[in-house]
């Protein structure tokens, strides 16, 4: 089996190919990328044979579409995915190979779904599964391990935290847009657009974590998850970077136009006041908190079983790019393995098998902390 790694010399393109490179049934992992310095591939990557490093824009298409052809699946971690994941998916249906990404942008969710990408990988027999990493991906499976326990689901809740020790790259540049304009949540049983960066709630995550103010950002699940959990009346997803100083920056700048897009004139030069913005968290003074060496994730799934009410929680924390890669890389072995067999875009949720997901990211070293409450419905 041969993977093609987009993205492939960023931190979580290397989270994918470190896992990938350890499967015997994976004989060539190509790590694809606009940036082809060596020295930003990590040494354990560029030791192994099955390793080969080539630059690919995936603005060019026709070279995108020869590149794809010659692997059997795709895994793009290219960011911002609001500007790569529907170039790359059509490339390549285009192409005929199957794709996974670790999209977590709704937009290109959205576009992926309602337009004729969709159609066209069903037409070509093959599957463009996006949102395959930690969050959307593990959660997304979470969520349907819990809800096939489940006669009824009620409300889903999907927390994240990511300290910005642990931000690179592309990631900022997701992070800063989540929050911008109106973004989707799964309300009282429809599709609500709320306000990027409301919403504010306190949530516990595992230590070195801890007690942390998350509010709504933009990712796909409040559109995915619905898809598949018939009946759920409420899918709201919040996450917050930290230190806490962090988000409270980020919400200044959304408030005095500092993450407009809208160019304005600066002595006769046009800048957009996002992209100087973004530019500037690339140079965070170093005396400032840059918080742990760790993220991490919370789902809570509430419904009813046998008449009485549950609650399950899942809590996971640890280092960013394996927990972004690892569930990428799972993905693409079940691909190869047939254990994914739906045709067209689906989400994780909607695909794969959680029993054997989450048996294999158990086996590579994650640890989850679940609980589970049930309480009766009727009172004596």
């Amino acid at each position: 089996m041969r993977a093609l790694v987009l993205g492939g010399t960023g931190g979580m393109g290397q989270g994918v190919a470190r896992d990938l490179i350890k499967q015997e049934q994976i004989k060539q992992v190509r790590l694809g990328d606009i940036n082809v310095d060596p020295a930003r591939v990590q040494e354990k990557l560029r030791a192994s044979e099955k390793i080969s490093l080539g630059r690919i824009d995936v603005n060019d298409h026709a070279g995108l579409v020869s590149a794809i052809r010659d692997t059997d699946v795709v895994i793009n971690c290219a960011g911002p995915f609001y500007k790569t994941a529907v170039t790359v998916a059509r490339a390549a249906v285009e192409a005929r190979v199957n794709y996974i990404d670790i999209c977590d942008d709704y937009e290109a969710a959205e576009i992926l779904f309602a337009s004729d990408i969709d159609k066209a990988a069903k037409e070509a027999g093959i599957t463009v599964l996006t949102g395959m990493g930690s969050d959307p991906g593990t959660n997304n499976v979470l969520v349907k391990w819990y809800a096939d326990q489940l006669d009824r689901v009620d409300e889903i809740a999907l927390f994240w935290v990511v300290s910005i020790a642990e931000l690179a790259g592309a990631a900022w540049d997701h992070s800063l847009h989540m929050t911008i304009g109106k973004i989707p949540q799964y309300l009282d049983g429809k599709l609500e657009y709320v306000e990027g960066g409301s919403g504010e709630e306190v949530a516990q995550f595992l230590e070195p974590l801890g007690t942390c103010l998350v509010r709504y950002v933009g990712h796909p699940q409040p559109l995915t998850i619905p898809r598949y959990i018939k009946g759920v009346k409420r899918v709201v997803i919040k996450g917050a970077l930290i230190p806490r100083w962090v988000d409270e920056l980020i919400k200044e700048q959304k408030e005095t136009g500092f993450l407009s897009k809208e160019p304005i004139e600066i002595k006769g030069t046009k800048v957009v006041p996002y992209d100087l913005t973004l530019k500037l968290w690339d140079a965070i003074p170093k005396n400032r908190d840059n918080g742990p060496l760790a993220s991490g994730l919370k789902v809570i799934v509430k419904g009813e079983r046998k008449g009485k009410q549950v609650t399950y929680t899942a809590d996971i924390v640890g280092r960013m790019a394996p927990g972004t890669g690892l569930p990428a890389s799972i993905a693409a072995l079940m691909l190869g393995a047939g254990d994914v067999t739906v045709k067209g875009v689906v989400a994780p949720e909607g695909c794969i098998d959680p029993g054997k997901f989450l048996a294999a990211l158990l086996q590579r070293g994650a640890k989850i902390h679940q609980t589970e409450t049930i309480t009766s419905l009727f009172e004596l």
